[in-house]
């Protein structure tokens, strides 16, 4: 007879054997090593307090506060309504992949519609690319700080997540010495955002190609995180496919065309990699979303592109009036962001641990932000992230809130 026992760190089972007695554990040993998502922690308890009657100012998720577009919610509902919700191919309907292949020829790259890889979501993207690209053992060099998760889907599939600082002095982005200096004898790849979460910031174009071409010599890979891609203000460039074309880039409908709920992303692979995509994509997911392939059709033409054009042009204003507020109140802002929709801010100055200071805004005053623990280690302790998805008048409110409690800390 066998008896579950519930054992911290992790559930063991008690086995009999004829001989003797003893313990072994029922999950894998990954799950004691996956940290919680802090800024989910702190979401939900921004609902309790909101179900308990409080006014909550939302700096903390990382999710446009807009509806999805009106053009996409009505090809979605006109999918429904024709009975599309069978599966499609894994890969993704071919209307969809040649729309996302001219939306590239738009911004001056090309891309063949056959390396275009459709997705669930940026999630999924990550953990199809994890399943191509690690073995057991390999190290993915990620960026400290960066975006949380990343780790987690090196580790399901194996591989070993291997943190690189970055600091201030380089708008939180890595120059290539800082991964080459990393690499080891296990090192497969990098993992890099432009931009980045939870700073916002761009790969310069010259150190992207200088740590394409470096780590290609290694025999390693660069995925690049385009999730924020159109969320930018004066751009170095569209896409790092304009500067380096065997990149494998992951990217998604939910940041800049405001879908995600819907759960829909897509990657651009080498063309060598296009057949194990596949397989990997039918035997993990079978297919993306068919409603939600279908309303992205509607995400690409001229009047949905009109509506996401003008929401990322109150972002950033929006990023101007969180900025001076906080600069106001006596916060750094280090390096102010390139894209996306967040502010990396420095708390030194209030005398507390980022994490306490989030809670303390939280639980006394009502003002939901992500301490720097949810993005690594370097620094985390100075950091906070604010999201200004949300309206102008909650920004100021928020700002207000926080005044009030620097003066309870003086």
């Amino acid at each position: 007879m066998n008896f579950l026992w519930k054992f911290r760190p992790s559930w063991m089972v008690l086995v009999r054997t004829p001989s003797d007695w003893y313990m072994v554990p029922m999950f894998a040993e990954r799950v004691d090593q996956i940290k919680p998502f802090v800024v989910m922690e702190v979401l939900a308890r921004a609902a309790e307090l909101e179900e308990e009657g409080h006014r909550v100012v939302h700096f903390e998720v990382g999710e446009p506060d807009f509806p999805t577009a009106e053009p996409i919610v009505a090809a979605g509902r006109d999918a429904l309504s024709a009975g599309r919700t069978k599966y499609t191919q894994a890969t993704g309907i071919p209307e969809l992949r040649r729309t996302i292949s001219d939306y590239y020829s738009g911004l001056g790259v090309s891309v063949d519609p056959e390396r275009i890889i459709v997705t669930p979501g940026a999630s999924g993207g990550l953990v199809l690319l994890a399943g191509l690209l690690l073995d057991p053992g390999n190290e993915l060099l990620i960026t400290d700080p960066g975006y949380p998760c990343n780790e987690v889907f090196a580790m399901l599939a194996g591989g070993v997540p291997k943190r690189v600082a970055v600091t201030a002095n380089n708008r939180f982005q890595p120059l290539a010495n800082d991964l080459f200096d990393a690499w080891s004898d296990s090192s497969r790849g990098a993992l890099l955002a432009s931009p980045t979460n939870p700073t916002g910031t761009m790969l310069d174009p010259e150190v992207l190609a200088e740590i394409a071409k470096g780590l290609k010599a290694r025999g390693g890979f660069l995925i690049l995180d385009e999730i924020y891609q159109g969320l930018v203000s004066s751009p170095p460039y569209r896409s790092g496919l304009e500067i380096v074309d065997d990149l494998f880039v992951l990217n998604s409908f939910s940041k800049y065309f405001g879908m995600t709920g819907w759960r829909l992303g897509w990657n651009v692979v080498p063309d060598d990699a296009v057949d194990y995509m596949t397989h990997l994509a039918m035997n993990l997911f079978i297919s993306p979303s068919t409603p939600a392939q279908y309303a992205a059709l509607a995400a690409f033409e001229p009047a949905a592109m009109a509506i996401h054009e003008e929401r990322a042009r109150v972002f950033r204003e929006r990023a101007e009036v969180l900025a001076e507020g906080l600069r106001d109140l006596g916060f750094t802002i280090p390096v102010m962001p390139d894209g996306a929709f967040y502010l990396y801010v420095d708390i030194s100055h209030t005398g507390m641990d980022s994490t306490d200071f989030c809670w303390k805004l939280l639980n006394e005053y009502q003002v939901a932000i992500t301490p720097g623990e949810d993005f690594g280690n370097h620094l985390q302790e100075r950091f906070v992230r604010f999201a200004y998805t949300t309206d102008e008048d909650s920004i100021r409110l928020g700002l207000e809130r926080i005044a009030d409690a620097l003066d309870e800390l003086a």
